[in-house]
């Protein structure tokens, strides 16, 4: 029995998939590959992909569109009638979204490094005063008419015991309009 088990070959571990590159080194090989001068489309990016590697992970299109965007908006790639193609190298270089910033002068740029001022203060700044003027008197306050400022609070309803009811000092009001109050008829004494 020694000498069948030596024949045998001991068990390997199964060998570790193919590591495949980086999803923006696949890409930007698809579109070299494809050669197309007006750029190649996600789905003929994916069939050489697929093509050149083989077997890809299970969320490939998700990857493949997370990546495509990702290159486009870093400016790897450019995207013209739903085709990508490499960036164009004599072209300008394209301009964000917004209002451009202002240049930055040598001048500016001194002062601002030699003082640092705090901030400015909140609200409207102060007149300016003359300096050979006498000092004025601080104005004087009106007189107030010892009432507070603002809308005075509701008044809340005093309750006082009558007869062992409750009853409110204000009558209770019912909701909505009230009634309308009829005029009384007087009766004409009748003459016959």
């Amino acid at each position: 029995m020694a000498a069948e088990q030596s024949n045998n070959p001991p068990p390997q571990p199964p060998l570790p998939p193919p590591t495949l590159p980086l999803y923006p080194e696949m890409i930007m090989g698809a579109i070299e590959a494809l050669n197309d001068a007006s750029g190649s489309n996600k789905s003929a990016i994916s069939r050489q992909i697929e093509a050149t590697y083989g077997e890809l992970p299970a969320a490939h299109t998700t990857l493949l569109s997370h990546h495509l965007n990702k290159m486009k908006q870093g400016g790897q790639l450019v995207m013209v009638k739903n085709n990508y193609m490499k960036p164009d190298p004599n072209a300008p270089p394209r301009r964000g979204r917004g209002r451009p910033p202002k240049p930055k002068t040598a001048s500016s740029l001194a002062t601002a490094d030699a003082v640092a001022s705090p901030p400015r203060p909140r609200g409207r700044p102060p007149k300016a005063r003359d300096p050979f003027a006498p000092p004025s008197e601080a104005k004087a306050k009106p007189a107030s008419s010892g009432r507070p400022r603002g809308r005075p609070p509701k008044k809340a309803k005093v309750e006082s015991a009558v007869e062992g009811g409750v009853t409110s000092a204000a009558p209770a009001r019912g909701r909505g309009r009230p009634p309308k109050v009829k005029p009384e008829v007087v009766a004409a004494p009748v003459e016959c």
